[in-house]
């Protein structure tokens, strides 16, 4: 099959044969359509987060396409089902293996390409806002990096639970660009220091109850004096920085919570649990047509390299996807 792995020598990505995969117990062997890009497959390209034992070493964390065979005692799915996965990696080809826990059925209406950019993405929104950040109606959320392909799932997502959304941006077009995201309060960095904003919320009465934080930096420390008592601040990356100065005292006193959280740490079982909750609470509402993926652009899994050059810009707003099949894009 074809698939696109990462040159040692020089990390570029070629797309060339790589052997067939064979569905092992416990297993299913899906035939991609699609398959979602994240900024984990930026970091495994440039080798500082490489893919866990045992999974093909071509990136790739959530694919959407049809199951084309099942291994020994899999039987949750049949031959034929159309599903979208979460993957520990190689979702950048034309076939993949998975532990049957990780499938879950295609959501209608849905095309293969949308599917393809819910697993990783909204089992990551899901977590970190109702499992780590124990998210409640009437509270208010401050979401890092609202053009982002995360951004673009867990903003509709806490709106729909009944939150508050507080997100950032850098540059008005982004800002024009997510407007029908539903955030409440939208900040552009490039005109506004999020600190001073988070400072007149909780002036006016409306501090922060809870963060999701994918850029650290400096702006996490200046930004803590001013949420809101027993405020949940999820770390889940550091594009900004690593480093952050904080006034600790701050945080005992009015007891914050600083949480790092990822989802790749969680064992096969952990996430299966996240997945069946994720299609009991969120299938209804994408039937509805109250919640659905943004896609910002599409390229043929053979053009990936293109499409990483789009993702390292950072010029996107919502998701990039690989298509693999030509009718990936049909609902």
């Amino acid at each position: 099959m074809k698939a696109i792995v990462i040159k040692e020598n020089d990390r570029s990505l070629c797309y060339t044969d790589v052997p067939d995969p064979t569905p092992k117990t416990g297993e299913v062997l899906i035939e991609v359509y699609a398959a979602a890009l994240n900024r984990a497959d930026l970091l495994q390209r440039e080798g500082s987060y490489p893919p866990p034992p045992g999974c093909p070493p071509w990136p790739g964390l959530e694919v959407a396409g049809v199951v084309a065979a099942t291994g020994p005692d899999a039987h949750r799915f049949c031959v034929g089902d159309r599903v979208c996965a979460l993957l520990g990696g190689g979702g950048y080809a034309e076939y993949v293996t998975v532990d049957e826990r990780m499938v879950m059925p295609l959501p209608e209406p849905l095309s293969f390409v949308e599917a393809a950019a819910i697993p990783e993405v909204y089992t990551t929104a899901y977590l970190n806002l109702f499992h780590v950040g124990e998210a409640k109606e009437g509270e208010t959320l401050l979401m890092h990096a609202g053009a982002s392909g995360l951004a673009s799932a867990v903003i509709p997502m806490a709106k729909a639970a009944g939150l508050r959304v507080i997100t950032t941006v850098r540059g008005q077009t982004a800002a024009e660009s997510i407007a029908d995201l539903g955030a409440d309060l939208v900040v552009d960095t490039e005109r506004e220091d999020i600190a001073d904003v988070l400072r007149r919320e909780e002036r006016d009465g409306r501090p922060v109850d809870l963060t999701i934080d994918c850029l650290g930096g400096d702006a996490l420390g200046r930004s803590l004096p001013y949420v809101a008592r027993g405020c949940r601040w999820i770390v889940i990356a550091t594009l900004a920085g690593d480093v952050s100065p904080v006034d600790f005292r701050n945080v005992y006193v009015k007891n914050i919570r600083l949480i790092g959280s990822t989802l790749r740490s969680k064992t096969p079982a952990e996430k299966g649990d996240l997945l069946r909750e994720l299609v009991d609470r969120l299938w209804p509402i994408i039937r509805a047509g109250r919640l659905r993926p943004r896609i910002f652009a599409t390229f043929p899994l053979r053009e990936a390299e293109a499409a990483h050059r789009l993702l390292y810009s950072g010029a996107h707003v919502g998701k990039v996807v690989l298509t693999v099949k030509e009718n990936a894009e049909e609902g």
